[in-house]
């Protein structure tokens, strides 16, 4: 899934689907930054996936089992506090509904899509568009088999918990929150209307997203990433790939500073293309080397 979806996958809240088949197994990309004393793995998440992908084993798996620390975009607070921090981002009681608020036609389109969700007939009048489109971004998926539980960023959660280890988030519920609703709101309407508008794709999205991630094709990832930011409003891309990667590059570059091995997980949208986290690093003298399997494009593969 292309950077918009898998980042407002990312604030879904459930994501549910049918029954695991055997597993497939994947083999997606893993890079590293090292010194003498720190290494920090860098690892491409897809938010959801199918219960038959066989991904956490190999080269993951044991950089993983290495590392002392699990670092997210964010770690999930009790949804009693997530609920509270939408309550408070929530429009004014007298602002028109959102149906009111959309383009000719995509009232049908909101109430069609609810519908399909199973939501009550005006569940979403008293909502932000931003926060429409999250919601409605994952239905697609839902119908198709794809798991939030079966998402790399659950997995590794549970194995962290398993293991022992902290686990980190790089943002807050706060942030991620904040990120969107300062949208102004003609571009958080032309994020929904983008949702509603590809209803019908974006499973076939998903599956080109999962299947070049499965096999650790960056190439094909960075050319769906690309399609996908062509069509992304310029606002949307500065806070969800431009800010964000800078932040996080600050983050690492301070955390190399101290010694032991952190195993950091994002999007993988943010590790593909031009403007990626390793591009942000780089410009902070940093040094990251590809682990493994190695890119058709040639990048370095140690």
């Amino acid at each position: 899934m292309p950077l918009f979806r898998l980042f407002l996958a990312a604030l879904a809240l459930l994501v549910a689907g049918p029954a695991a088949r055997p597993a497939a197994a994947a083999r997606p990309a893993l890079w590293v930054v090292r010194d003498s004393d720190t290494t920090i793995y860098l690892f491409g998440s897809v938010h959801e996936l199918r219960p038959d992908l066989a991904w956490f084993q190999g080269p993951v798996r044991r950089a993983f089992a290495a590392s002392d620390t699990l670092v997210l975009e964010l770690v999930a607070p009790p949804d009693a506090e997530v609920q509270a921090a939408l309550r408070r981002a929530a429009p004014p009681a007298d602002a028109p509904p959102l149906p009111q608020r959309l383009p000719p036609g995509y009232a049908a389109k909101l109430a069609a899509a609810i519908r399909a969700a199973g939501y009550p007939e005006g569940a979403f009048d008293h909502m932000d568009p931003w926060l429409a489109a999250t919601s409605l971004s994952v239905l697609p998926l839902r119908r198709t088999g794809y798991r939030r539980e079966a998402g790399v960023e659950a997995v590794l959660t549970a194995a962290a918990a398993r293991a022992g280890k902290p686990v980190l988030g790089l943002e807050t519920q706060g942030d991620q929150i904040a990120m969107f609703d300062r949208l102004p709101e003609p571009v958080q309407i032309a994020m929904l209307t983008r949702v509603l508008d590809g209803q019908d794709s974006a499973t076939d999205v998903m599956r080109r997203t999962a299947d070049a991630w499965s096999r650790g094709d960056t190439d094909a990832l960075a050319a769906i990433v690309a399609e996908d930011l062509r069509q992304t409003p310029d606002a949307v891309q500065q806070r969800v790939l431009t800010d964000r990667n800078a932040a996080w590059a600050d983050w690492i570059a301070r955390r190399m500073a101290q010694p032991g091995r952190v195993f950091v997980a994002v999007g993988v949208g943010h590790l593909v293309g031009p403007g990626s986290l390793q591009t942000a690093l780089a410009t902070r003298g940093l040094r990251v080397r590809r682990l493994g399997p190695a890119a058709a494009s040639g990048e370095p593969h140690r």
